[in-house]
């Protein structure tokens, strides 16, 4: 596969696994990209990580010398994706409003949340390992949304057929899949880490794509709505705060544990465009599992 084709299918792939009802307005990810190398280049062999900066991609260089290599994929943003962050939080406006919170009052959170967002990426070194892979030569992606989507999409189909009655059936749930026991080995596990486990989940509210976290002041408004749970991968600290002021129940599934589901489902439905399986060096925090 070549890795254009290897990017519109990621693309294709992240639009069918997207929340949003209206997959006619989903044209593309602002916040993944091919970052350097050619179009055309033929794509067998892949290394995959959940942040790819310059020694890894020094690491994939060394790898390419001895066995060889074709791609690094990230997951996380880097260059014009990164600078692009901030576009792609506008899909949460519609999980708010699925779960009943007003449109108009999910705009106009984010809208203040994405100037954040924008105003702190802007001033970063947005260029520094996309230059790094151009100067070793090596093709460079990433992709965050797309694969996000994939993990939103897996853990609310999962959640639906569970149905978890407390807080604590939904850790439960999730220390079933193989991404999330990994973690828990490395005492990054799932976890409650706000309310009582005993507690009825009531609403839930899944945080597991839409760029970065939502606004800080939206958790009065969700709890207004019937929400009683959310399950996210992270929770800053001023967020915390606020969803604890409004007397929610919080659930951190994991962040970097999310990230490999959401890869690895991304990576299953590729391989199957390609009809055989990528060769995959997994590195960054990322566990090659696959499930088909």
């Amino acid at each position: 596969m070549k890795l254009i084709s290897f990017y519109n299918e990621a693309v294709k792939f992240g639009r069918a696994a997207d929340p949003r009802k209206d997959k006619s307005k989903i044209k593309s990810f602002p916040d993944s990209a091919i970052l350097f190398g050619s179009p055309n280049q033929e794509i067998k062999k892949i290394m995959v990580g959940i942040d790819i900066e310059v020694p890894e991609l020094l690491l994939a260089d060394r790898i390419r010398q001895k066995e060889g290599l074709d791609l690094v994929i990230a997951h996380h943003p880097e260059g014009k994706a990164y600078a692009g962050l901030h576009e792609v939080m506008v899909l949460q406006v519609e999980l708010l409003s699925q779960v009943g919170v007003s449109k108009k009052t999910a705009v106009k959170l984010l809208e203040t949340r994405m100037q954040e967002v924008q105003r702190r990426v802007l001033s970063q070194n947005h260029t520094r390992p996309v230059d790094a892979a151009r100067l070793l030569g090596i093709p460079f992606m990433n992709m965050h949304t797309p694969a996000d989507n994939h993990v939103y999409r897996f853990l609310d189909t999962l959640f639906k057929q569970k149905k978890p009655r407390k807080v604590e059936d939904i850790v439960s749930i999730l220390k079933t899949i193989p991404e999330y026991q990994i973690a828990d080995k490395f005492n990054t596990g799932p976890r409650v880490i706000l309310g009582n486990p005993k507690r009825g989940v009531g609403k839930i509210l899944l945080e597991m794509t839409g760029g970065t976290e939502g606004s800080k002041d939206v958790f009065d408004k969700l709890y207004k709505a019937g929400v009683r749970t959310l399950v996210s991968m992270h929770l800053s600290e001023e967020h915390f705060k606020k969803a604890k002021e409004a007397n929610l129940n919080v659930v951190i599934a994991g962040h970097i544990s999310s990230d490999v589901l959401g890869l690895n489902l991304l990576l299953d439905n590729l391989d199957k465009a390609a009809k055989h399986p990528f060769q995959v060096v997994s590195c960054s925090g990322f566990t090659r599992i696959k499930r088909s």
